[in-house]
């Protein structure tokens, strides 16, 4: 019997986020919000879901008079998203 996949990760824009995160060490809101074209709010939402997982973490700032939001992946993420990819080659069957 196959494991399930992780939902958490599953989502299609969940899953952007990671896979962007795995690949640098820190990245910004504005920069995520320009690779998966997705908007803000869905972004923050999903940016939320992850860092309740504890698979990310958001730190927001002050930098003037404007905020600035970036995260980064948590070892715990890390962790996750390998196993993640391990159960996604079962079904692959690689």
């Amino acid at each position: 019997m196959l494991k399930e996949l992780n939902p958490i990760i599953h989502s299609q824009l969940r899953l952007a986020i990671m896979t962007i995160l795995l690949s640098v060490d820190e990245v910004d809101f504005n920069y995520l919000k320009e690779q998966t074209q997705a908007t803000s709010g869905n972004i923050s939402v999903q940016l939320e879901k992850l860092s309740s997982a504890g698979y990310i973490q958001v730190n927001k700032e002050f930098i003037g008079k404007k905020t600035r939001t970036s995260c980064r992946m948590t070892e715990e993420g890390k962790q996750a998203f390998e196993e993640y990819i391990e159960t996604l080659k079962t079904y692959l069957k690689l």
